[in-house]
């Protein structure tokens, strides 16, 4: 039987929109449309906010690992197969295993000094890894340049993610100008999220058009999830019919995920 190719989707945008809660969101519900299916939620924002929302907990970052090896390189491992292999075991040491997924979190960026050859080395392995499992999904950093620098140079979907501002928009189509030249991707699609208004649809999506980038889901103020990040609950207590998981169910089939 022939392997499905992984899907990596990855969620940028401006700060304060939700990306956070909407790559939850979509773990979860690959979680539940594909319980065999092997997936794997990486945490890129340094505020490692995605743990929380996915009630995980982390005990070692990639950035921590990255340091570890780097001591490493200039202590006992010698060569370049050394390194892969010393920094894959403790990747995989790392990764905390949940509710039918596997989390990752990146950390907090490089301090002082050049770790330019620890994060191609890091780089490659992530690279192994993804052969391991059918979905990644990324939770970005406002902006695209650290998943290109810190993670991988190629999703498959990448989402953007805005409120109903003009800013927000604004953002949107600098990043996808800025992602045409940084990361390569195969398709690519706008949420508009904590819409005030979602039921004026029509002439919403008239305002929200950019251009290269279709609009797959407008999710209103959801005070379910506002009420469950408040109390500190993963997205796994909410209810089937929250706001949240409906748009990201119309965003996933749009997308064909």
């Amino acid at each position: 039987m022939t392997e499905r190719p992984v899907k990596i989707i990855a969620l940028t945008g401006k700060g304060g929109v939700g990306k956070t809660s909407l790559s939850a969101a979509i773990v979860r519900e690959l979680t539940v449309q594909h319980p065999d299916a092997r997936i794997l939620a990486i945490d890129a924002d340094p505020a490692v906010g995605l743990s929380t929302a996915l009630g995980v907990e982390v005990h070692e970052t990639l950035d921590e690992i990255r340091q570890r090896v780097a001591q490493d390189v200039s202590g006992k491992l010698k060569n370049t197969q050394d390194i892969l292999a010393e920094a894959r075991f403790r990747l995989f040491e790392a990764m905390e295993e949940e509710n039918g997924f596997a989390f990752l979190a990146i950390g907090r960026p490089e301090a002082a000094g050049c770790y330019c050859a620890i994060n191609t080395y890091l780089k490659q392995v992530i690279s192994l890894l993804i052969e391991s499992f059918d979905y990644i999904v990324i939770d970005g950093e406002a902006g695209i340049e650290q998943i290109n620098r810190r993670v991988m140079e190629k999703v498959t979907h990448l989402i953007c993610v805005s409120d109903q501002s003009r800013k927000g928009l604004q953002i949107v189509g600098t990043i996808r100008e800025v992602a045409e030249k940084m990361v390569l991707f195969d398709q690519i699609g706008l949420i508009v999220n904590r819409a005030p208004h979602p039921e004026s649809l029509g002439s919403f999506e008239e305002g929200t058009r950019i251009e290269g980038i279709p609009l797959c889901a407008v999710i209103g103020q959801d005070d379910s999830m506002t009420e469950n990040d408040i109390e500190g609950r993963s997205i796994f207590a909410l209810k089937e019919d929250a706001a949240i998981l409906q748009g990201v169910r119309e965003a996933l089939l749009h997308l064909g995920i």
